[in-house]
């Protein structure tokens, strides 16, 4: 009788690479999903929910982000200064203003893993509010969005 070995996949066989994606236009939600599916590496062949196997994402314009209906008045972004009563707000317009860049970063995390894992992965985010990035000695492949 024979039987088939499963071959467990590791971290360090994992070929990553590079993504450009350019957000102008583009709805936030529908877009965050496509960049989590990349930076959990969801479309390679060896992808493993416990092993980091995703690419590496760079998103420029953020600033050009949109949102249907009217979530622009009506979402809020919180977060706490750990200071006694430091709960603060924005709505998504404020928050567009101030850091664009928080909007997808925000949207993204949701969609991840929350355990080391998905902070780890995470990292592997790097958005920026105009076209100019940091990243260019990577040589970031164009993304075609669905």
């Amino acid at each position: 009788m024979y039987v088939q070995k499963t071959v467990a996949f590791k971290p360090a066989e994992a070929k990553k690479s590079w993504h450009l994606i350019d957000a102008s236009g583009q709805v936030v939600g529908r877009l965050a999903t496509q960049i989590a599916d990349l930076l959990r590496g969801k479309s390679n062949t060896m992808f493993s929910s416990i092993a980091d196997a995703g690419d590496f994402v760079v998103v420029i314009n953020a600033e050009k982000v949109v949102f249907t209906g009217k979530k622009w008045d009506d979402k809020d972004y919180y977060w706490h200064t750990n200071h006694i009563g430091g709960i603060k707000k924005r709505t998504a317009k404020e928050q567009l203003a101030k850091h664009p860049e928080l909007i997808l970063m925000d949207a993204v995390q949701g969609m991840l893993p929350k355990n080391t894992l998905g902070r780890k992965q995470l990292t592997k985010l790097k958005v920026f509010k105009g076209t100019e990035h940091d990243h260019s000695a990577q040589n970031p492949a164009p993304f075609k969005l669905k």
